[in-house]
């Protein structure tokens, strides 16, 4: 799953709350009593965001709900296949017994959640609160926002669910996705947990070590902000470069490594107490179709799934991981039909719990994906995933019209009432055992002591260093004297504002002669005339590029007329690129004699491969995939430090 690419500024806030603006709702006296409004009161006051309420007690409820006034049994391993102390089982089964066939299949439901501070009567927060309150969701995915409000959210809502939330997001790894905007055009962040580098980068460094201190990371930040459960990692073999949503989210093309890298990101994140979620089952690397836009066929046969795809799926349940997300993804050679994996009981149940014995809990991707979507309405979408073996369903369309053919599929004989229950019973389990019954709320004062720390910057900072890979330099350009004259040209689209600057400002930093130019995928030939021409009175030129995956008319990184600009600067003979993320698009640029690749974006990695570049850190990274006709998996020349600023 993947929901946004960018930095939360406020265009983008507006797009991504539209998602979930409904009609305005009123919330009665059923769903506001006074003990509610306590827990409110409470939260507002720990969280220190200035809301206000009025005529309520700030004397906080013993637990969020009255379900969970008798006390609940403590966190444990979060491995599966760890059998549960008595004292867990007994809870689950009092607790299942006394929910209501609807409270069933409500728990198995997680609904999108952005992290944006919005006012409690905002319509699109109100029909939030009423799937959380009425429709009783089991769970919420969080994206985007500052740790602060993302915290202070998940807090509210906790205190309106009659049995705590189980609470996801998409970390992959490092909760970077949780930036909190920029105020534009000066760029001051409003916030962030620890950008971490991408798993590619990780791959680049080929360190277990790495992958297992990213996981780690994650999941102490993740906690601290109330999130249980880390919709990571992607253990996806990207082998086909043309492959336009998993990319840089792969740790690589080959599979052990991918599996090796899997399981310690699994044991890191799970050590931290955050369940682990190794995703996209069973594998959407081998593809050129974006599954959010349309249904990817995988034409393998099934013994190629058993050499390639499914390896490192079977590392991360072997490294105990508590999760399993699905793929809308068909594989007609392998199993004779196109129906997408996520509603396929043979694969699902057949191949996820029969053969390869998984035990955990499984989600689908998200719901609202055109590669489910489209093909299936939302009523028989859903019941197709329950009848295929899914435990929650991710971001249904509708949530009510969901949970409704769900039950009138249990009421009609479609779906057994066992088949609901076995799900109900992993749900329950995984929130006994991340501490979302024991520790639903979280402090605001500890969040700041957890997440963002300087020392999970100085990993992030190691981990992007090691990862920088320089896979051409045919002219010696690198490493750059500091007295060199350079010209830095950033591209990327128009509204990513924060793309390159903190390259830019490091660039600044270690040069005494830097000056910094934006290219936008629009720039007019006059434009890139002048810039061409500029070029001529420096002696070097740097581009920047960022595109994170394939995108764009003709699915191209970089339109064709800014390639071909490039292409021009390459045969001054001054020319370095640095490919910040798609590591692939050597393939548009051909003639650059210089490449570095950073695999991601984020400061650690714009910082590194700046310092790559003046030499004041050395180059080792080796890429961890192929291009053919470009150069190998494995392949990065090496350069030791040449000196400090």
């Amino acid at each position: 799953m993947r929901h946004a690419l960018l930095p939360v500024m406020p265009a983008r806030r507006d797009a991504a709350r539209a998602l979930h603006v409904g009609e305005h709702i009123t919330l009665g006296p059923p769903y506001v009593s006074s003990l509610k409004r306590s827990a409110l009161a409470l939260l507002c006051l720990t969280s220190a965001l200035g809301c206000a309420t009025t005529n309520v007690s700030t004397s906080p409820p013993s637990r969020p709900g009255p379900r969970m006034q008798r006390a609940a049994p403590p966190p444990l391993s979060l491995d599966p296949a760890t059998p549960l102390p008595t004292a867990h089982r007994q809870w689950i089964d009092r607790t299942l017994a006394e929910l209501t066939l609807r409270e069933r299949v409500g728990q198995m439901v997680m609904i999108w959640v952005l992290g944006d501070f919005t006012n409690a009567r905002e319509p699109g927060f109100l029909k939030i609160t009423e799937q959380v309150e009425r429709d009783g969701v089991g769970g919420l995915v969080m994206s985007l926002g500052s740790p602060i409000e993302v915290a202070a959210k998940v807090n509210y809502l906790q205190g309106r669910s009659k049995i705590p939330l189980i609470v996801g997001s998409d970390v992959e790894p490092g909760l970077g996705r949780l930036e909190g905007g920029f105020f534009s055009p000066t760029y001051p962040s409003a916030g962030t947990a620890t950008v971490l580098p991408s798993n590619m980068a990780i791959g680049a460094t080929g360190r277990s070590e790495d992958a297992e201190a990213a996981g780690r990371i994650t999941g102490i930040e993740a906690l601290a902000i109330g999130i249980h459960m880390a919709f990571a990692p992607v253990v996806d073999v990207n082998n086909n470069p043309s492959n336009p949503v998993i990319n840089v989210r792969s740790f690589g093309e080959e599979p052990q490594m991918v599996s090796r890298l899997a399981a310690a990101f699994v044991a890191g994140v799970q050590s931290a107490g955050v369940a682990a979620t190794a995703k996209h089952f069973p594998g959407h690397g081998d593809t050129d179709t974006d599954s959010h836009l349309g249904l990817p066929i995988i034409p393998v046969a099934r013994a190629r799934l058993d050499t390639v795809e499914l390896l490192p799926f079977a590392a991360a349940i072997r490294a105990g991981a508590a999760g399993m997300m699905t793929a809308h993804i068909a594989l007609p050679n392998a199993y004779g039909d196109s129906v997408p994996a996520t509603l396929s009981s043979r694969i699902l149940t057949g191949l996820l719990r029969d053969s390869l014995s998984f035990r955990g809990t499984t989600i689908t991707d998200a719901m609202t994906m055109d590669g489910l979507a489209r093909g299936y309405g939302v009523e028989e979408s859903a019941v197709r995933a329950v009848e295929a073996g899914n435990d929650i369903l991710l971001m249904p369309p509708d949530v009510r019209r969901a949970i409704d053919a769900v039950i009138r599929a249990v009421e009609t004989g479609r779906i057994t009432t066992a088949r609901i229950d076995s799900s109900v019973r992993r749900i329950l389990e995984l929130k006994l055992r991340t501490g979302a019954i024991a520790r639903p709320v979280v402090s605001i004062d500890k969040l700041r002591e957890a997440v963002g720390t300087p020392e999970h910057a100085a990993i992030a900072s190691g981990i992007a260093q090691r990862a920088i890979t320089l896979l051409r330099d045919s002219a010696s350009l690198i490493p750059f004297p500091r007295a060199a004259s350079v010209l830095l040209l950033t591209y990327a689209a128009d509204a990513d504002v924060a793309a390159g600057v903190a390259f830019a400002a490091e660039m600044r930093r270690q040069g005494t002669q830097v000056r910094t130019l934006r290219l936008s995928p629009h720039a007019s030939p006059a434009e890139l005339d002048s810039l061409l021409s500029a070029a001529q009175t420096f002696d070097r030129v740097v581009v920047y590029s960022y595109t994170r995956t394939l995108e764009g008319e003709g699915r191209l990184a970089i339109p064709a007329h800014i390639a071909a600009f490039v292409g021009q600067i390459g045969s001054t003979g001054k020319l370095t690129m640095v490919a910040g993320g798609n590591p692939y698009q050597l393939r548009q640029v051909p003639h650059v004699s210089t490449y570095i690749v950073t695999y991601g974006r984020g400061d650690a990695l714009e910082r590194a491969a700046a310092r790559a570049i003046y030499g004041t850190a050395p180059i080792t990274g080796h890429v961890p995939v192929s291009l053919p006709g470009f150069f190998l998996k494995g392949a990065g020349l090496m350069r030791t430090q040449s000196g400090t600023p």
